[in-house]
């Protein structure tokens, strides 16, 4: 187990040439986002996603989120994307929007329980972006126990994983602690399932119809609850809804199950 203090240049350095090469070894790495701490994983390797579950303690019912290093990664792993997407996109992201979309069906990758969907989001953290640009999408949620607050710092994380985790990359408190706000597009009208960073007229001023939704969304909370992880965010982990019909958005990612719960948020 190694932690990297990412405030020091050489040691960001070092650190991320160490995360990616746990990461490829299928190794976890956990890292900074700009909402709460994430606990990754290459997402195209199965065990490296089943040892992340393993390591918070939750099943293949609540799926990590996916985060990427550019917007345009999104038509790479999902299919059917709205044109109203692609304009949240392109004002939230890098940010803390995790959109629940439909998974290219392609993909050579096993999240969990997905249903054939993907939560995706694109944080907005100078050292969790120059990890992903070299290792490409990452399965991350929340760096928590489940059921427990999502980590703000890399010292709760390791708190929590010891060395179960090989790599941490300590950028100092985690953006604003609060998980990103989870927007499902999978189904005929846009549904935001967790309200987080991001409100709702905020949304609504880039897809009007989100005005018009009157669901009950679950609000983002420090630990698992109703729509996804903290993290996703892709997944808080919070919140999380445990249907396993998407994807989790989890908060380093915040959770939503989609299994629900960002992406980090």
């Amino acid at each position: 187990m190694s932690v990297y203090d990412c405030q020091n240049p050489e040691e960001r350095s070092a650190g991320l040439d160490e995360a990616v090469n746990a990461l490829g070894r299928g190794a976890l790495a956990v890292i900074p986002t700009d909402t709460v701490y994430g606990i990754a994983a290459d997402a195209f390797d199965p065990r490296a996603v089943a040892a992340l579950l393993a390591t918070k303690g939750r099943g293949r019912q609540m799926p990590p989120p996916v985060l990427v290093g550019s917007p345009e990664t999104l038509d790479g792993l999902a299919t059917e994307v709205p044109g109203v997407v692609r304009d949240l996109v392109k004002a939230f992201w890098p940010g803390p929007l995790t959109i629940i979309c439909l998974a290219q069906p392609s993909l050579a990758w096993d999240l969990g329980d997905t249903d054939g969907t993907v939560a995706l989001r694109m944080p907005a953290d100078e050292t969790a972006l120059a990890l992903l640009r070299r290792t490409g999408p990452l399965a991350v949620s929340s760096a928590n126990l489940s059921g427990q607050p999502s980590a703000t710092t890399a010292a709760q994380a390791v708190a929590y994983f010891g060395d179960k985790v090989a790599v941490y990359l300590d950028a100092g408190h985690a953006g604003g602690g609060v998980a990103s706000t989870i927007v499902d597009a999978t189904a005929e009208r846009l549904t935001i399932l967790r309200q987080g960073a991001l409100s709702r007229a905020e949304l609504a001023a880039v897809a009007p119809e989100l005005a018009e939704d009157e669901a009950a969304e679950q609000p983002a909370a420090d630990g698992e609850a109703a729509s996804g992880d903290g993290v996703g965010g892709s997944a808080a982990e919070p919140a999380a809804s445990e249907s396993a019909s998407r994807p989790a958005a989890d908060d380093a990612a915040a959770e939503v199950p989609t299994g629900e719960g960002d992406a980090p948020r």
